[in-house]
């Protein structure tokens, strides 16, 4: 909404001007909340036409729902932030988004797709290379151990297990040591069923993973994955692997000395620096050796910037002009270095690695580097899929099962693909449109 100000000088009066606010609501608390504010604040110093006004509405799901809430009663703000795995259902709200490109196209911004790291590209671009929304915070997967325990547990500290055969000798060899867990993992469907898959160049689902239409079908309970899932069962038994539970509720046992090495997002990594009382080593997501063309790449997890439709003309001007200001290397580069996300263009990776912020910061490259170790597939570009929050609930479920030895992999995963596919053909049916 504009507002008035009137500036006055020398005891004239100065042209009245109109500061124009845009809403921006978004689910990031603590100090990622603050980093929200300063990116705000910063863009808001930088010109005087415009205003971000950034507000906390809760987690993921709390501020996607006010959002869809805010719109039906013609309140919504210009700006959202959203999970990536609701990137479908905001895609099939047609009539409430304004697609990014065509954001920036309207308004005259440079929003060339070839700076954006291909990763994130692929992951929320439409089937022309179009961004829809605006990448914000991405993170990936990476392996993080103790390199204390692995010191006195006769291991090198400086060699992370690359591959899933010696991530499970390492985590064995800590168990014979006497640690209580050999490693334990969090997200366990994002990181050992969607990134797994990715990085083995795996379908999670047909029609390229769901960006091909409504209709994909699930089909990850392929013989790789049972045996995977299978694995990490059997270790289960005798805890060289431990299941800590679902989100992020196992880094805290990462952080006690519990469990020797985990499994996490890379942007944990300053909270786990500064909650670890021992020395940290990184590594990239194990792989299977004996996979032909592994590792492949990672995909992104994390958030990203959608606009809503019905907002007033002047406001769109000042989004986009925002996003252009989000994009500048200097301003991506100091996010990415605050927060542990990837910085989302190569002009900004490249300027954290020309000041040296890699070598003074170790494993901070190794999400980038991950993400970009090939480019994309129709398999490891990303998962657009109807009612994926759900569907990943799902999937945690039937882990669940098989870590509890209550089914085995096969089973477990066979029902997973089932009780998805039911969830699939339910979106399907709701939005016979698209």
């Amino acid at each position: 909404m504009p507002v008035a100000c009137a500036a006055f000088a020398a005891g004239l009066a100065s042209p009245a001007c109109a500061v124009t606010e845009i809403q921006w609501w978004h689910a990031m608390s603590g100090q990622l909340g603050r980093q929200v504010e300063k990116l705000a604040a910063d863009f808001n110093a930088s010109q005087s036409d415009y205003r971000i006004v950034p507000t906390y509405k809760g987690n993921y799901a709390e501020t996607v729902t006010a959002a869809v809430f805010a719109f039906r009663s013609k309140s919504q703000p210009a700006i959202v932030q959203v999970s990536e795995i609701v990137t479908a259902t905001m895609i099939a709200a047609r009539g409430a988004i304004y697609p990014v490109h065509e954001l920036m196209r309207d308004e005259h911004e440079a929003f060339p797709p070839s700076a954006y790291l291909p990763a994130i590209v692929s992951y929320y671009a439409d089937a022309s290379g179009n961004l829809l929304s605006f990448p914000f915070n991405a993170s990936t997967p990476i392996l993080y151990y103790n390199k204390n325990m692995f010191r006195d547990a006769g291991l090198d500290p400086q060699a992370a297990p690359k591959t899933w055969p010696e991530l499970g000798m390492d985590a064995k060899r800590l168990r014979e040591w006497g640690a209580p867990c050999g490693f334990t993992t969090s997200w366990p469907s994002w990181i050992n069923v969607e990134n797994f898959s990715a990085f083995h160049n795996l379908p999670i689902a047909t029609r390229a993973n769901g960006f091909g239409g409504l209709d994909a079908v699930l089909i990850f309970n392929n013989p790789l994955l049972v045996r995977h899932i299978a694995q990490l069962a059997e270790w289960q038994k005798t805890k060289v692997f431990d299941y800590g539970g679902r989100a992020q509720s196992a880094e805290p046992r990462f952080q006690s000395g519990e469990c020797g090495i985990f499994l996490g997002s890379s942007a944990t990594r300053a909270d786990i620096i500064t909650n670890s009382k021992f020395e940290v080593g990184y590594g990239m997501l194990p792989y299977w050796p004996d996979v032909e063309g592994a590792p492949q790449n990672t995909i992104i997890g994390g958030g990203t910037l959608w606009v809503l439709r019905d907002r007033p003309r002047e406001e769109y001007k000042g989004v986009a002009k925002f996003f252009a200001f989000l994009s500048q290397p200097e301003v991506q580069a100091a996010w990415h270095q605050n927060t542990g996300y990837l910085p989302i263009t190569r002009a900004a990776f490249e300027l954290a690695r020309n000041s040296g912020f890699y070598e003074r910061n170790p494993g901070a490259a190794i999400s980038t580097e991950e993400t970009s170790l090939k480019p994309p597939t129709d398999n490891s570009k990303g998962i657009r899929l109807g009612s994926f929050v759900l569907i990943r609930d799902v999937i945690e479920d039937e882990l669940e099962q098989a870590f509890s030895g209550k089914k085995s992999a096969q089973d477990a995963l066979d029902s997973a693909v089932e009780r998805g596919n039911r969830l699939l053909r339910q979106f399907e049916r709701a939005n016979p449109d698209r």
